[in-house]
């Protein structure tokens, strides 16, 4: 637990260092719980570890302190539904709570959707991924940290 001033509890000191790390550009993979973490992170991205909390938990809290890229023409992705969950029209409403959260964070770009394969290409060349407790189908998430205008740096 990190107990700071106005730094969320759920962020543990790791990811804390990791977001701080981070540059314009770099992204960070929030994973479901089915998502294969260890073997991605075998090739190259870092692995942090935040089981049992849920994405939309740290995605609050992660928006918090990364701003996100205004540069590209969305700075969240999810992996989109297999053709077969396509067909049967699958639900996916952890999506619209990650929309609602990324628009008071100032984003109203629409979430990119990368295809199941292309999304774990694009895993393996993120600057990490926490790996979480999330259940949902299709809980995973992709965030490209964006800068901060120089008068808001202190």
């Amino acid at each position: 637990m990190v107990v700071l001033k106005g730094i969320p509890s759920v962020l543990s000191p790791e990811l804390l260092y990791t977001l701080a790390k981070m540059g314009h550009g770099d992204e960070l993979v929030l994973a479901d719980a089915n998502f294969p973490t260890s073997s991605i992170c075998a090739c190259g991205p870092q692995e942090i570890r935040a089981d049992g909390l849920d994405i939309p938990q740290l995605l609050e809290a992660i928006l918090k302190l990364l701003p996100l890229d205004t540069y590209v023409p969305s700075p969240a992705a999810v992996m989109d539904l297999v053709d077969m969950d396509k067909q049967r029209h699958l639900p996916v409403p952890v999506w619209d709570i990650y929309t609602n959260y990324l628009s008071q964070a100032g984003s109203q770009a629409p979430l990119e959707m990368v295809e199941r394969f292309t999304f774990y290409e694009r895993a393996k060349k993120a600057f990490a991924v926490v790996a979480t407790g999330e259940k949902a189908l299709y809980g995973n998430l992709i965030l490209k940290k964006g800068v901060i205008p120089a008068q808001l740096l202190q």
